[in-house]
Parts: structure tokens; C-alpha cells; sequence
């Protein structure tokens, strides 16, 4: 692999020079560090049960424990990290005084009204010595459940007095928003919203590591990029710890505020944002534009992007097919890694450096040429869940326990 420098760059990798010559052509140890922080959002969506079939939809497959070993994020990856904590949301539309219902198929679901959204990691002593320093990282999930996409498409504006206050100026989405601060009705997490579980954790590991170099970086892809724009910047305008940089890693991201969300962005001296982009990923230009909750219609604001740009166009890759489907086809967040690969500039072509494993374009879909001998949508999670029994009968059994919640 490419780029050996990143724990003695990596403030500047981060952003404290808000990546001033490190873009346009891309620097090495850069791609490498976007390559990592991407491949740590894929086990949230590989990880979650979806199978209206099972009590546990909505849930994270496996014990935090194991969530990056099982997932793949572990072999061949020297930014070794803990995962501490499992995050929560609700989704979808308000319902009054029931909350948020995610609607399971099974009445015996162990969770109704919230789904696993993420995780909270800590770099071990190992993942310090490569990264430079103790890394908290903020890892939240794209869209699988339905509802998430009716919150999604909720285009109004909302205050956000939990993040700046009351009578605050920004304007923030209102569905990401209430996914973000909802109190969560489901008995298992104690009445607690996405905020106050990532909070608490974040302050936890803040004093944990108190007397040594920290760090906090929040990422994610498409919704869960909305998440980490929202999520950094609490945690930037609330901190805990004044002089802990912390910095949000953005894979196709849709906007999430106004212009006053943008400049509040903007001004947080610890907050350095870096959104990467797919020039043909359309979810990255909505929403186009709202109006705020119980206001006029007119006249329309128009949502904004926040942080540094980073264009990347993965269909210059001689590898994939020229047939591949426009938009949502280059959201996938395989091409985002290939596409960060192979970016030469932009106004260069494209040509991999090897840092991302070109088996892994096919992973979810049917990207790959042909030539290159790779099956199509190859991963899968073996037999649904099903585990056979030692008197040979089949058991639904999809979901790990773990020690905590």
C-alpha cells in the first residue's frame, strides 16, 4: 500500500490546514487514511438484520466484539480499533405520542420503534502507534430500513436548539434531525436518543484517555453522512474537551442545512469537514431546497453543502462497465473506495494505486467487467441466518449476543 507517513501527518490529514495542497492530485497518505475511514462504515450495513422474517430486524448481527473481525475490517489493517458502544435511532414519521415505529413484522421484535445505526470505536494501543494518536471514531449507517427513507425525503427545515441552542439561526433537515435527537421509547435503551447514547460514550472515553493526544473523527455514507455532519458539529459547538479536533470524513453525502448551518460549520475553530463526492451520485445534490416547519412557502431556502469539496469520478475506471447504472449506481460506497483509488486529479485519468482491493467494485452490485473474472454482488450473509441444528433441523439464529445492549 501506498502512504507511510499517516501518524506523523495525521493532524494535517485531518484537516487542520482544511487539506490547503492535498487534493488536486490527491496525496498519498491521504488516500490511503479516506480509503480507511470509508471501509470502517461498510460492517454498518452489512452488519444489520433486515429480514422482516426474524424477532432481531433492526438489530446489529454481531457483538461488538466482533463486528470488525466478521465484517472484514480487521485482516490486513494496521488502524486497529475497539468498538465500545452500539448506537440507536428512531425513523420514519412522528406519530404523536407513540414516537417513531419502524413497524417489525413480528410482535414479539425486540425492538419496535429504533433500528442499530452505528457504532463508537477507540484505537487501541496497536491502531495508536499507526494512526499518531488515540482515535475516537463515529461511525453511522446509510439507509436500509424503509421508514429512513421517509425520513429522508422530509425536506423541511427545523431549528436545532439541542446543537446551538434556542432561538438559533441555523436551519437543519427535519427528519435527520429527529433521527438524530429523538428520545427512544424501546425499554432496552433507557428512554435515550442517538445523541445522548454517542455523547455519553464520547465523554466517557474523552476522560478515559484524558492524558493522552485525542482525537474524535465521525464518518459515514449518504444518511449516515447526514448523521456525522449533524453529529460533528455537536460536538464541536458542545465539546468536552475544547482543544480535541474533531473532524467528519463525508462519503456521498446529501446536504443537511441552510447557509446559517453552513457558516455555524464554517466558524467552529475544533471542526474540519471533508465531504468526497461522486460527480454521478445524485444523492449528493439533495435536497435542493425547503421550507422551514409551519413557515410560508415562499420565499424557498436552499439546503447547503458544508466543509471541503473533494471530487472524484470512479466512471473514468477502465475497470467497470460502461453500462452501469447512472446515479444511485455510483452511490455505492465500493465505488467511492475505487474511485479515491484510482483519482489522479481533475483534470487527469484515473488509475488505481492498489490501496483498495478491486475484487471488493463487485461486492453489491454488477460493476466489474467481465474480465476480470468476479462474481457479481458476491457478498451475502451465509444461508439468511439459517443454522442447522446438531439433530439436522434449521433455527433462525441471525443475531450474537452481546454483554451489553
Amino acid at each position: 500500500m501506498s502512504g507511510t507517513g499517516i501518524a506523523d501527518r495525521w493532524s494535517v490529514l485531518s484537516g487542520i490546514d482544511n487539506w490547503k495542497g492535498l487534493l488536486d492530485p490527491l496525496d498519498s497518505d491521504l488516500r490511503r487514511y479516506l480509503i480507511h475511514y470509508s471501509a470502517m462504515v461498510a460492517p454498518t450495513g452489512e452488519a444489520l438484520i433486515t429480514d422482516t422474517a426474524s424477532k432481531n430486524i433492526g438489530l446489529c448481527r454481531y457483538a461488538r466484539r466482533n463486528l470488525l473481525l466478521n465484517t472484514g475490517a480487521v485482516k490486513g489493517n494496521p488502524f486497529e480499533y475497539e468498538v465500545t458502544k452500539y448506537l440507536y435511532a428512531t425513523s420514519g414519521a412522528s406519530t404523536g405520542a407513540t414516537g417513531y415505529n419502524v413497524r417489525p413484522a413480528r410482535s414479539d421484535a425486540v425492538l419496535k420503534e429504533s433500528n442499530w445505526n452505528g457504532y463508537v470505536a477507540v484505537a487501541t494501543d496497536k491502531g495508536k502507534v499507526a494512526l499518531g494518536r488515540r482515535d475516537i471514531l463515529i461511525v453511522w449507517r446509510g439507509t436500509m430500513r424503509p421508514l429512513e427513507w421517509l425520513s429522508n425525503f422530509t425536506f423541511l427545515f427545523v431549528n436545532a436548539p439541542l446543537i446551538f441552542g434556542q432561538d438559533s439561526a441555523p436551519l437543519v433537515h427535519k427528519g435527520w434531525y429527529d433521527m438524530y435527537t429523538t428520545i427512544n421509547p424501546d425499554s432496552q435503551l433507557e428512554g435515550s436518543s442517538a445523541r445522548d447514547q454517542v455523547r455519553e460514550e464520547v465523554a466517557r472515553l474523552v476522560e478515559q484517555y484524558k492524558d493522552e493526544k485525542v482525537s474524535i473523527t465521525v464518518t459515514g455514507h449518504s444518511l449516515g453522512s447526514s448523521m456525522a455532519t449533524l453529529n460533528a458539529t455537536d460536538l464541536a459547538v458542545n465539546p468536552f474537551k475544547p482543544d480535541i479536533p474533531v473532524t467528519a470524513f463525508l462519503f456521498g453525502s446529501p446536504k443537511v442545512g441552510d447557509e446559517n448551518f453552513k457558516n455555524a460549520f464554517a466558524n467552529q475553530a475544533n471542526l474540519r469537514g471533508l465531504r468526497i463526492t461522486d460527480v454521478n451520485d445524485i444523492v449528493t445534490q439533495i435536497p435542493p431546497f425547503g421550507w422551514p416547519v409551519g413557515g410560508p412557502l415562499l420565499p424557498i431556502i436552499y439546503y447547503q453543502d458544508v466543509g471541503v469539496g473533494l471530487m472524484i469520478e470512479s466512471k473514468k475506471s477502465d475497470y467497470l462497465k460502461p453500462e452501469l447504472s447512472p446515479g444511485l449506481g455510483y452511490h455505492d460506497p465500493m465505488l467511492y473506495m475505487h474511485g479515491i483509488d484510482g483519482f489522479q486529479g481533475s483534470q487527469e485519468g484515473f488509475q488505481p494505486h492498489g490501496d483498495f482491493d478491486i475484487a471488493k467494485v463487485n461486492k453489491y452490485q454488477d460493476a466489474l467487467k467481465d474480465e476480470y473474472n468476479i462474481p457479481v454482488a458476491w457478498w451475502n450473509i451465509k444461508d439468511t441466518g439459517m443454522v442447522q441444528q446438531d439433530d439436522g433441523s434449521y433455527l433462525l439464529d441471525d443475531h450474537e449476543p452481546d454483554e451489553k445492549f
